[in-house]
């Protein structure tokens, strides 16, 4: 897997710089730095990419990690209009059995989804132009549901520290490359489960 080969990289770079940083100090202690910050953002940051060459391959992604899936789960999804987010929200809602008919929440913001195995508040604050204080979408995301926010990059200041970021990059009519970077141990332990 792609995103495990680069640590290994850094890590055995890390090693050699070690051994024999008494040759060549001032060089080695430079590259030594340098490849040790480059770990640590790493592992801080990580990020899964997957191609998804049709709908039901996002759909079957969305089954995946609702396969994972936890109280207070929130799950941010970023892309250009038409690039999946509300394909994937179908399916994770499909995957949680909600019953009704799952559409895009653009005028009304949020729609709560109660039939399923778990509460799913389906979010668009595309709408919002960053103005969420009066709306209390924070207090969704202790509600013991899980929180599917669509735009979620327009409202960065309100999004809780851990979460799972999912972006979609439209790469003709049917390909998307779908990049997911998790924030908080949960959020890993999840995407070391499904992906």
């Amino acid at each position: 897997c792609e995103n495990r080969t680069l640590p290994r990289i850094f890590f055995c770079l890390f090693i050699i710089l070690h051994v024999n940083k008494k040759r060549c100090k001032l060089l080695c202690l430079e590259l030594y730095y340098s490849f040790f910050l480059a770990i640590i953002i790493m592992v801080i940051k990580m990020n899964y990419k997957i191609t998804s060459y049709n709908e039901q391959d996002t759909i079957e992604l969305a089954q995946n990690i609702e396969s994972e899936k936890f109280k207070n789960m929130v799950i941010c999804l970023d892309g250009d209009l038409g690039s999946g987010k509300t394909v994937f929200t179908k399916g994770f809602a499909e995957a949680l059995e909600v019953d009704e008919s799952v559409t895009s929440p653009t005028f009304n913001i949020i729609k709560e989804y109660t039939s399923g195995e778990m509460p799913l508040y389906h979010m668009d604050v595309y709408r919002l132009d960053g103005k969420v204080d009066d709306l209390g979408i924070e207090e969704y995301y202790k509600k013991g549901g899980i929180c599917i926010i669509e735009w979620s990059e327009t409202i960065t200041d309100y999004l809780p520290k851990n979460r799972l970021d999912i972006k979609f990059k439209i790469v003709d009519e049917e390909k998307r490359v779908i990049s997911i970077i998790p924030h908080g141990s949960k959020y890993e332990e999840l995407c070391e489960a499904v992906l």
